[in-house]
């Protein structure tokens, strides 16, 4: 079986890069942006663009289903184009899908986060299809891993945990 891709958005995206990499399963990621209107697009110039993480994970050892669950623990989905102190357009939550399978898990996903009653109110995070990546520059790869001391507005909250399902484990 060969890893399969996600990219997701939720803030800063160093902070997303560094608990996201150690989660069992993930082989690679890359943080930059994706979702917008400008072409090459960079930190300085993104305009639409949302920071984002690109995940290469091993679906033998993990699938997309768990992927979500640990960012809707690690960002806030129920605050429109904000993380933390950061705020705009860049930092907007987002799961950006690679097919079908991949936009059902994500709305099954944000369904039962919204029902869970265990977040401060209903997510909006958006879902869409994926589109370019424009990988960010080597100065915000592995940012948090070279400067443990460098700013982060994600962490994990215990409490946003999601209940298991049977049926949910089986989503890929």
């Amino acid at each position: 079986m060969s890893d399969e891709r996600a990219v997701l958005a939720g803030g800063c995206f160093w902070g997303m890069q560094d608990l996201i990499r150690r989660q069992e399963g993930v082989v690679t990621t890359r943080v930059g942006y994706t979702g917008g209107d400008v072409p090459n697009a960079t930190y300085r110039n993104h305009g639409t663009h949302a920071e984002a993480i690109e995940i290469t994970f091993d679906p033998a050892r993990t699938n997309f289903r768990r992927m979500l669950e640990f960012f809707f623990q690690i960002h806030d989905p129920t605050t429109l184009n904000r993380q933390g102190n950061d705020r705009g357009l860049g930092y907007r939550s987002a799961i950006y899908y690679g097919d079908d399978d991949q936009r059902r898990v994500a709305e099954d996903t944000i369904a039962d986060v919204d029902a869970s009653g265990l977040w401060p109110g209903k997510v909006v995070t958006e879902v869409a299809p994926v589109g370019p990546f424009w990988e960010a520059e080597p100065e915000h790869q592995d940012y948090l891993e070279r400067r443990p001391d460098g700013y982060t507005c994600h962490f994990v909250r215990p409490n946003w945990k999601l209940p298991v399902r049977a049926e949910a484990l089986q989503d890929t």
